[in-house]
């Protein structure tokens, strides 16, 4: 199957699944109204993927593909891959974006590792994320301030929230679920609040990390993270947090 067939085959796909239940609204209960305690502020950023990688910066361990086009943000890579939001966000705000697994036959289709930072610093530049060089490597990492979320990570076994502290050898972990894990070509609609010291990541209207931090990280940059996968990722957004009373 050819490169082109199979970005057609994942568009299709796509479509068909986001006309599904698996991205209608949030799941009925507790948790919508979780997420109904924020509204929907100003839109602070946003990226429909039409229009290249101008907004992104892009690490490659061992290289593969990164594209921006046609509403479709194309990871599909061999190893390490960090895609960096050039511009800095600071809270409170909220991301949205939904990405979806790609498994169509492909070298790099392996469902694993829908993982991102937020928030990040680098402690070696702290005034400027893309003064230290890293090439895509886990290792590099680890001297950022952030915090990371492994969805699916580890060959879609575990799925973890940590927080690095800008330490060599260091990437505490706060939370460590077996579940939920990555489906393939199903989308998730991930939102991440950054809401002073309250950190959430959700998925498919599911509340997977709710942290409180007494000492937040309430600026800096977003990526997407991942190793050895295949993702196709579609609206992506940043709005201001807004508090419904």
């Amino acid at each position: 199957m050819t490169r082109t067939t199979r970005l057609t085959t994942t568009r299709r796909a796509f479509g068909a699944l986001a006309a599904g239940a698996g991205l209608a609204a949030l799941v009925p209960g507790q948790q919508a109204s979780a997420a109904d305690r924020h509204g929907r502020g100003r839109l602070i950023a946003r990226d429909d993927f039409r229009h290249g990688l101008g907004q992104w910066v892009t690490e490659l361990q061992d290289g593969g593909s990164v594209t921006a086009s046609r509403g479709v943000l194309d990871i599909d890579v061999p190893s390490g891959a960090t895609v960096w939001f050039r511009r800095a966000l600071r809270g409170p705000y909220v991301i949205e974006y939904i990405a979806t697994p790609v498994s169509a036959g492909g070298a790099n289709d392996r469902v694993s590792d829908l993982n991102n930072f937020w928030n990040a610093t680098d402690a070696r530049s702290p005034d400027d994320l893309f003064a230290t060089p890293r090439a895509g490597a886990l290792a590099e990492y680890d001297q950022l301030r952030t915090y990371y979320v492994g969805y699916g990570a580890n060959s879609n076994t575990t799925t973890r929230l940590r927080r690095y502290v800008g330490e060599a050898g260091l990437r505490p972990l706060i939370l460590d679920y077996t579940e939920p894990l990555l489906t393939a070509n199903r989308p998730n609609r991930v939102r991440i609040v950054s809401d002073g010291s309250t950190v959430r990541w959700w998925n498919n209207g599911r509340l997977v990390f709710d942290h409180t931090d007494p000492e937040p990280y309430t600026r800096g940059h977003f990526a997407f993270r991942t190793t050895w996968s295949h993702f196709a990722i579609q609206d992506f957004q940043v709005r201001e947090l807004r508090q419904r009373h």
